[in-house]
């Protein structure tokens, strides 16, 4: 059964949603373990930004802190991103099939599907002229108003 409400997975699509906190996460999976500060040295933005964005990243179980000292370091955890990623492998999967039953049916020969044996083809039907259209029958209608005065400077 399908899970409609699952709070984990809508965190971590929500932290995942933002390009600041996917490049805070890319910079984590560079490297093994960052302080607060050097993840927040390439942004043009203030460390207290960095924090609500590494709260967020925290609430949704992305980011793991350590304090030691005054340093306080971060470090990426993948177990929500595996949920995220096995809630989007069903639906790549889905979308797999269903293209290739689709590249499959758009492949087949289609004269083999219409041609069916011992049939003789249908006779023409006899062409009729088509009667003119109401528009071009009502005599003296007007086509456009006239114009108007024009200026002259």
């Amino acid at each position: 059964m399908v899970k409609y409400q699952d709070e984990t997975l809508d965190r971590t699509f929500a932290a995942l949603s933002d390009p600041t906190r996917r490049a805070l996460l890319a910079r984590l999976g560079a490297q093994e373990s960052l302080s607060v500060s050097e993840l927040a040295q390439p942004f043009a933005m203030s460390l207290p930004a960095i924090m609500k964005h590494l709260d967020v990243l925290m609430d949704a179980g992305l980011v793991a802190r350590e304090k030691t000292g005054r340093t306080v370091a971060c470090r990426l955890t993948a177990r929500p991103m595996e949920q995220a990623m096995n809630w989007l492998n069903r639906y790549a999967q889905f979308w797999s099939d269903n293209l290739d039953r689709l590249a499959a049916f758009v492949e087949e020969d289609p004269w083999q599907l219409n041609r069916q044996p011992n049939l003789q083809p249908t006779p023409a039907l006899p062409r009729v002229q088509a009667s003119p259209s109401r528009g071009a029958s009502a005599p003296g209608r007007k086509k456009s108003t006239p114009r108007g005065p024009s200026r002259k400077t």
